[in-house]
């Protein structure tokens, strides 16, 4: 057991956990075919391009924070989140529990929510957080260079600030918007 509120996804539970994954979003992993799953509605993917320039990371740690803040107060008390990274080690989080683990891998050192073990950045892997009930969540594409957030709630919560960090949506509801529409 690492902590109260984290555990890793093993065995049955683990393929279960993708298994739910790919049957309502048909994952489909690609270099060059995007996006990456069937996204839903509501849903709105970001192009990541705006972080490409940020030095000393504010953008960046201003995403993980908004992003992990929005995703733990969406999530009801004793519901968890599955923290998936594809073809690694994946999670479930309580958010509402202590993390209390020192020897969590961090992706971020200093830079989210203390004890989550990834961030929403997709840094050369597909990272994905999602409501136990798959009811909202987020989809970070490393090769689109993209987050997708999906779910009422959770774009309710955080839509605003992302489009300030951000600042160019790519898809609403999978439907191109702006330059991604005329390609």
């Amino acid at each position: 057991m690492i902590t109260e509120g984290l555990r890793r996804l093993h065995g049955a539970e683990y393929a279960g956990v993708w298994d739910r994954f790919d049957a309502k979003f048909d994952f489909r992993p690609s270099m060059y075919e995007f996006p990456g799953i069937t996204e839903p509605s509501p849903s709105i993917t970001w192009s990541l391009d705006e972080l490409n320039d940020d030095s000393g990371y504010r953008k960046l740690d201003r995403l993980v924070n908004v992003v992990q803040d929005g995703l733990a107060s969406c999530s009801k008390p004793g519901e968890s989140l599955w923290i998936l990274d594809w073809q690694h080690t994946c999670y479930q989080l309580r958010p509402d529990l202590p993390k209390t683990d020192m020897f969590l891998p961090r992706v971020l050192e200093g830079r989210s929510r203390e004890g989550w073990p990834l961030s929403p950045y997709p840094d050369g892997d597909y990272y994905i957080f999602l409501a136990e009930d798959l009811r909202f969540g987020t989809f970070g594409h490393p090769w689109e260079h993209s987050l997708c957030v999906f779910g009422a709630e959770l774009l309710d919560a955080i839509e605003e600030d992302l489009d300030q960090i951000l600042q160019r949506v790519l898809r609403r509801a999978a439907d191109p918007v702006g330059d991604a529409a005329r390609r």
